[in-house]
């Protein structure tokens, strides 16, 4: 049968959890171990955390389609290159996805986390679908293996939880922050000097959790009053846990 004439392959949006091997879902799991194509989205030079969590269910000789960021933190997200070159990206990626699948072929595509929840995955489903069978599976969340490595509860009763990127204006943060009872800070980076003000502006700074690498290895969970440097990786963030009606 010609690649123009085969059945459609699957799309698949896997999310494979926060970092630890074992947060897979039995689904995703059967997903990654019988997959045609394995695709996953990676820094220039690095194998991706994805793709390393998924490391002990690839099956030998599946064959890999790394997705390589053209640009990541090296200019901000509002600038016209950054614009140009992601844009550029995801239109190549998403091509190349969309020709396996044309050819008959199943693809999963590793999303850190939860494909829907801040996931890269995103820009190539809204691509795809509609064109090629997509299918998106569910993944722990890293915000929920963090505050769980943590050993926190997140909300109460009736406290409203007020997730933010930390890509935010300042006064923007400190606006959103005072108005919520729990909150989830991602995407700190160079973004955390801004972040702890904005956490002090909101009177939330005493209550807050760094935690960097949450379920993965080399894992950090500390009191944000401790964290006194301003170095973060991608993979930290910032908990604030409500104190809402217990029984």
């Amino acid at each position: 049968m010609s690649a123009s004439s085969a059945t459609p392959g699957t799309v698949y949006g896997v999310g494979v959890g926060p970092g630890a091997p074992d947060l897979l879902t039995l689904r995703a799991a059967r997903i990654v171990e019988t997959a045609d194509v394995l695709a996953y989205f990676a820094k220039r030079g690095r194998r991706g955390n994805g793709r390393t969590i998924v490391e002990g269910l690839v099956r030998p000789g599946t064959e890999e389609l790394p997705l390589l960021y053209p640009v990541t933190t090296e200019l901000p997200v509002g600038h016209p290159d950054y614009e140009r070159m992601i844009l550029g990206f995801y239109e190549d990626s998403a091509a190349a996805v969309r020709r396996l699948a044309e050819a008959g072929r199943s693809v999963a595509v590793i999303s850190e986390g939860d494909p829907f929840f801040y996931g890269s995955f995103m820009h190539l489903w809204r691509r795809l679908r509609g064109v090629v069978p997509v299918e998106v599976v569910p993944g722990v969340t890293g915000m929920s293996g963090c505050w769980t490595r943590a050993d926190v509860p997140i909300t109460w009763g009736d406290d409203i939880l007020t997730v933010l990127p930390g890509t935010l204006a300042e006064e923007v943060l400190a606006a959103r922050l005072s108005m919520t009872d729990a909150a989830v800070v991602m995407k700190l980076g160079h973004n955390l000097p801004k972040v702890r003000r904005a956490m002090i502006a909101a009177g939330l700074h005493g209550r807050a959790i760094y935690v960097e690498r949450g379920a993965m290895a080399g894992e950090r969970v500390m009191p944000l009053a401790d964290k006194t440097d301003d170095d973060a990786p991608y993979f930290s963030m910032i908990l604030v846990p409500g104190e809402g009606r217990r029984i």
